[in-house]
């Protein structure tokens, strides 16, 4: 026979059970904000950037109204696309839908990830973002004035681009040589970058911030001990697998992406989507 005592004692932990549950499957959206200061700009000086990566086509919410919402919500001044938008084996359904619910809300750039090219359709896919009025970089960088302040906007395509270049493309070569004459341009540069783990490269470019994606999170986290397990291109444990990661020159930010597939969880890993500001401190 059960007791009061037993039966209070088995309640309490299933709440708690699943509480546990609810918190390490969620995979609803998040807001993440990041504030970055920089003595390139005045103190009266800013600017928002709403950071998406690894969508993969997935839908939120009934034509994305969504994540659409959440990203109107946080009124940027540009909103930086940093590949696999688009997916090689979904349909780019998700994609469009996801384009038409942003494109009047603040200016978009976009670069490609890996799952873009493999798809075999990258023109196809790129001419549905210009459709869109996105701006699409490769290897090659836009200048923008916000609020009356001018910034640098770069992007490059992911190096998966190999693909459709000769044998002896050097990606990191042609990285490094688009964006040389950046060192006499002023203003404060950002690049768009699908994979976080060219930093070595990144490092020697002319950008003040670097934004990427690439990592899902390291699919697994466990909070304040293990910030990913795996994750593609760096195996297990990846370095760069979210967050803000400061170098002498760089700012490095990795979005944990926004793909969910039921068949591979995120844990502890909600998708994202990040919101980087940058102050002035001069």
């Amino acid at each position: 026979m059960i007791t009061q005592k037993k039966m209070i004692r088995n309640i309490f932990i299933l709440i708690i059970s699943t509480v546990a549950l609810m918190l390490i499957f969620y995979n609803g959206l998040i807001e993440r904000n990041y504030t970055i200061y920089t003595d390139k700009l005045l103190k009266n000086q800013s600017m928002r950037v709403v950071l998406i990566a690894d969508l993969h086509s997935h839908i939120y919410g009934k034509n994305q109204k969504e994540i659409a919402d959440l990203i109107r919500k946080q009124n940027p001044d540009l909103i930086g696309l940093t590949g696999d938008i688009a997916d090689d084996r979904v349909p780019i359904d998700g994609t469009e839908l996801f384009l038409q619910a942003i494109k009047d809300i603040s200016p978009i750039y976009y670069v490609t990830g890996n799952h873009e090219i493999w798809s075999g359709e990258l023109d196809y896919i790129k001419d549905i973002f210009r459709n869109y009025g996105v701006t699409v970089l490769e290897n090659e960088y836009e200048r923008v004035n916000i609020n009356g302040v001018k910034f640098i906007i770069g992007g490059v395509d992911d190096p998966a681009i190999e693909l459709y270049k000769e044998n002896n493309f050097d990606w990191g070569k042609a990285v490094y040589q688009a964006f040389l004459e950046l060192e006499e341009k002023p203003g404060y540069k950002i690049l768009l970058s699908h994979r976080p783990e060219q930093v070595d490269i990144y490092k020697n470019l002319n950008f003040d911030m670097v934004l990427s994606g690439h990592s899902h999170g390291g699919q697994v986290r466990i909070p304040f001990l293990v910030n990913g397990f795996l994750s593609a291109n760096q195996g297990w444990f990846p370095k760069y697998s979210g967050g803000v990661y400061e170098y002498d020159n760089i700012t490095h930010i990795v979005s944990r992406g926004l793909s969910y597939n039921p068949k591979r969880p995120r844990i502890f890993n909600p998708p994202e989507v990040v919101v980087v500001d940058v102050i002035g401190t001069k």
